[in-house]
C-alpha cells in the first residue's frame, strides 16, 4: 500500500518586519508540486519598486526560487495562474513572461485583480515531478 503525504517546503519565510509568512512556497502532493502565489518581493520582505516589466522579472526570478526548493525549474512547470492588478499592463506583461518560456509556456489562466500587497502581478505554478 502506498502512503499518501503531503510535503510543505521553506515554511520558515519572513515577510516585511520579519512577520513569519502563514503558508508554504511549495508543497509536494505526490508527482505534483503546487507553488504558491509569488510576488515582486526582494529578500528584505519589500516589493520590488518599479513597474510591470521590472515587477514580472522578481516575481518569475521568485517562482524559480520556489521551484528549486522543490527540485523543480520552469520546464516541470504544466500550469501557470496569474493575477494582473492593471489590465493596461497585460502585452508588457506577456513579453516579459514569455522571455522566461522560449520553447512555448505551460497552460495559463491570465485574470484582473486587486493584489493583497502593493504588487502590479502574483503567479503560482502547478508542476509535474515524479517521485523517483
Amino acid at each position: 500500500m502506498t502512503q499518501k503525504t503531503i510535503e510543505r517546503i521553506g515554511a520558515d519565510r519572513t515577510g516585511a518586519g520579519g512577520q513569519p509568512l502563514p503558508f508554504s512556497p511549495a508543497v509536494r502532493a505526490g508527482d505534483l508540486i503546487f507553488i504558491s502565489g509569488q510576488v515582486a518581493m526582494k529578500e528584505n520582505g519589500e516589493i520590488e519598486d518599479g513597474g510591470i516589466e521590472s515587477q514580472t522579472r522578481r516575481t518569475m526570478e521568485n517562482l524559480i526560487a520556489a521551484l528549486a526548493l522543490a527540485d523543480c525549474t520552469l520546464d516541470d512547470v504544466a500550469k501557470v495562474g496569474v493575477w494582473l492588478d492593471d489590465p493596461r499592463d497585460f502585452w508588457t506583461f506577456n513579453r516579459v513572461y514569455a522571455s522566461y518560456f522560449p520553447n512555448g509556456g505551460p497552460a495559463r489562466s491570465t485574470v484582473r485583480s486587486q493584489i493583497m500587497v502593493d504588487a502590479k502581478v502574483e503567479i503560482d505554478a502547478i508542476a509535474y515531478k515524479p517521485l523517483t
